[in-house]
């Protein structure tokens, strides 16, 4: 008997608590799952996504799990279709090959951080605790949030939180950074927020919620990161495979949107003294970002900022 639309979360048997799926029945549908098909979640965390498309699969159908963060690794279900690897998904194309996978029918790309990482005060991704400034996924890296505020030029920090934060003084931030960190630690949170207290603008919150993104995102890669595994999808996807991008930040959302449409990860301006042919490779499912309804941001108020975009393999 077919499953509804509606059944889809009560069949999450993973933990809830370690992070809640968003736009979970929107992005089920927009992959389309094939039973039988070859599956890939390119960031696993609470397994929330890959519980559902396992739903849909049959005994054929396999499911490819990526997750850098080895604490992802206690959700992974007792079931042989998954396959769990603990890498980042921007080298998505060399351990699939590793795995003798060619070819995939369907690959989801959640963006957002899971619940988990923040609720983790060691990890320093949450302004609400003192930690180290950490913020690094894959504990395995060498570079963190620390490093960045402590070695990177004044002008390189002013474009981060500029770019990555919309901070709005962010000229004046990385300013004040670079003038008081020789004299001043910034090794951990508390210190941090201390050390600047006189720069913030506005909601306090707020602002070293922008902040801390910004740094988040750097140490991470994530912008670099997203552009390797969409360059690699087009050579992984099926024809008719689907791909489904969950994002929450304007630079990301964008960058989905011109690689599904154009190819690019720039926006493309129609010339009309050129003439210049790119090659259609996707299909583009959702002509506009689908967004959270308010029965979900109700539930979940991370979902308020998500925007699926999906595309199918020509």
């Amino acid at each position: 008997m077919p499953k509804k639309k509606d059944d889809i979360k009560s069949e999450d048997s993973l933990s809830t608590e370690y992070h809640i799926p968003v736009l979970l029945n929107e992005t089920i549908d927009g992959l389309a799952i094939k039973p039988d098909g070859v599956y890939v979640d390119c960031t696993f965390g609470g397994g929330g996504h890959s519980a559902a498309i396992l739903s849909k699969l049959n005994a054929k159908g396999r499911l490819y799990a990526f997750d850098q963060d080895e604490d992802a690794k206690r959700n992974v279900p007792d079931d042989k279709r998954v396959i769990f690897i603990q890498q980042n998904f921007r080298h998505i194309q060399r351990f699939l090959r590793l795995e003798n996978v060619q070819k995939v029918d369907g690959i989801l790309a959640d963006l957002g951080v899971s619940s988990h990482q923040f609720n983790e005060a060691d990890r320093g991704f949450s302004i609400r605790y003192n930690a180290d400034m950490d913020m690094r996924m894959d504990r395995r890296q060498s570079v963190t949030a620390f490093d960045i505020v402590q070695q990177y030029a004044e002008t390189k920090l002013h474009k981060l939180f500029e770019q990555y934060g919309e901070v709005t003084n962010s000229k004046t931030l990385a300013k004040t950074i670079v003038s008081i960190r020789n004299s001043v630690s910034l090794k951990t949170i508390d210190g941090f927020k201390n050390a600047l207290r006189e720069v913030v603008k506005g909601n306090p919150n707020k602002y070293f919620a922008q902040v801390f993104q910004a740094l988040r995102m750097e140490v991470n890669e994530e912008v670099q990161v997203l552009k390797e595994m969409l360059e690699q999808s087009v050579v992984l996807l099926n024809p008719g495979g689907r791909l489904a991008v969950i994002t929450f930040h304007s630079i990301e959302d964008r960058l989905v949107k011109n690689f599904f449409k154009e190819g690019s990860f720039e926006e493309v301006v129609d010339n009309p003294f050129t003439n210049i042919k790119r090659e259609e490779v996707f299909k583009v499912i959702t002509k506009k970002p689908l967004i959270a309804n308010q029965e979900e941001v109700g539930k979940n108020s991370r979902s308020r900022s998500a925007k699926l975009r999906v595309a199918e393999r020509k």
